[in-house]
């Protein structure tokens, strides 16, 4: 297996097109830097591709476990690195802001790992149903397989949607099975086995227990806690062009549900009360931050007669 050069590498300037549109500060860390590690090593491999490609040989009989990590994040050619890249801007955008970047990269990790493991077992078992040896020869890299235990994932949590594989409408929980399907019709030279094991390693997780092996794995369940507190703690906030810092974007614990105007009469109505409290008490008692209710409603001729008075002494 040996990479394919032919002049300028378009996939590659295509997928630094598609990068800029969407735009670096809008690409999540671990999504951004997972993409980066692939063009690197795609421009500047650690070893040739038939060194850290994945096999049953290599993998388990010669027990060269490295390519285990190697294997996922190196490509073909450019439209290999291109297509999967891609795949992975998209998928990772969405997953990244929805999981968070702590719990995202922790999955990255495992997924990439644990999906060469699934893929020799795969590739065994094939060679013993079939009694082919060959298939413990077949040699994969890429990070497709990882990408369709993402597309897995990210169906578990963004459920109800559709897909339109090669003109077929099918729902998203079903898209997978038909494009595994599709992708090996259109290109015999995948590897159906690579793109399979994803698939049954993000079902392992959405709905097996690799999800509760990871969280034990993790410590306890710090890492997946604390990622679901931190999307919690952002997704309150909004960011306002020009301001340099988050203000909350939920207001009602702040203005107690009232509308604008009501806001404004009962901002008035404390602010007089604060001055008589301020002028006639010495209690030390701590007010609440926001908008408060007293006890006593002042009426109408009330207000109007301590706002002249406070009138009167500015």
């Amino acid at each position: 297996m040996q990479r394919r050069r032919r002049g300028v590498d378009v996939g590659l300037i295509l997928l630094f097109s598609q990068v800029f549109q969407v735009g670096l500060e809008n690409i999540p860390p671990v999504t951004l830097g997972t993409l980066a590690l692939n063009v690197f090593l795609f421009l500047k491999p650690l070893k040739p591709l038939l060194k850290v490609c994945i096999s049953v040989d290599q993998g388990y009989y010669q027990k060269d476990w490295q390519r285990l990590l190697l294997a996922p994040v190196h490509h073909a050619n450019d439209w290999h690195l291109y297509f999967n890249m891609v795949s992975l801007l998209w998928k990772g955008i969405k997953l990244e802001r929805k999981l968070g970047s702590v719990l995202f990269g922790y999955i990255i990790a495992v997924f990439s790992v644990l999906i060469g493991i699934v893929y020799m077992v795969l590739e065994f078992a094939l060679a013993g149903l079939l009694n082919d040896p060959s298939y413990k020869m077949n040699c994969a890299v890429g990070f497709s397989g990882v990408l369709f235990a993402l597309k897995v994932l990210n169906n578990h949590h963004h459920p109800g949607g559709t897909s339109n594989i090669m003109g077929i409408r099918v729902s998203s929980r079903y898209a997978c099975w038909l494009e595994l399907v599709a992708i090996h019709l259109c290109s015999p030279g995948t590897s159906f086995a690579g793109h399979l094991a994803g698939i049954l390693v993000g079902l392992m997780y959405t709905l097996g227990p690799l999800k509760m092996l990871m969280k034990a794995t993790a410590g306890g369940f710090s890492y997946f806690n604390d990622s679901v507190r931190q999307r919690d703690y952002y997704s309150g906030y909004s960011r306002h062009p020009g301001y340099p810092y988050n203000t909350p974007g939920d207001y009602d614990t702040y203005t107690g549900g009232l509308t604008e105007e009501e806001q404004f009469e009962r901002a008035l109505r404390n602010s007089l009360h604060d001055r008589d409290f301020s002028a006639g008490s010495h209690s030390n008692e701590r007010r609440p931050y926001g908008f408060w209710f007293p006890s006593e409603q002042l009426s109408e001729e009330e207000m109007r007669r301590q706002r002249l008075n406070r009138f009167e002494r500015w």
